[in-house]
């Protein structure tokens, strides 16, 4: 039986390949940050790092438009007191998948920070 932060991530997971986006964001504190690689390479002025609900929904809806078939299948999930360590394939059609490592910092059930790495 999952705990109770590997529960948030496999909701994380969940709203996400359904592109569920506020069920998504209240997984997270109002105050949460995002970082990404992609973040960095589409959004240059972020120096990938965005904050806060806002900015995330923004980043999310414009991937699900232009990724319709995006998905994540979850590989690896491990989880302590605070964090969540995520392992996953992101898959789009006509796109090669990608290894994707994802840490989920959390404090009072809500997200407060995400991290995505990958090469």
């Amino acid at each position: 039986m999952p705990n109770k932060l590997q529960s948030i991530a496999f909701r994380w997971f969940e709203n996400f390949n359904n592109k569920e986006l506020e069920k998504l964001l209240s997984l997270y504190d109002d105050d949460a940050e995002h970082y990404s690689p992609k973040l960095k390479i589409q959004q240059p002025q972020t120096n990938g790092l965005i904050k806060g609900k806002e900015a995330m929904r923004n980043w999310w809806e414009e991937a699900f438009i232009k990724y319709p078939t995006l998905n994540y299948k979850v590989t690896s999930l491990t989880a302590n007191d605070d964090r969540v360590f995520m392992e996953y394939i992101r898959q789009v059609d006509n796109e090669n998948d990608l290894t994707v490592a994802e840490v989920l910092e959390i404090k009072n059930d809500k997200i407060i920070s995400s991290r995505v790495y990958h090469g």
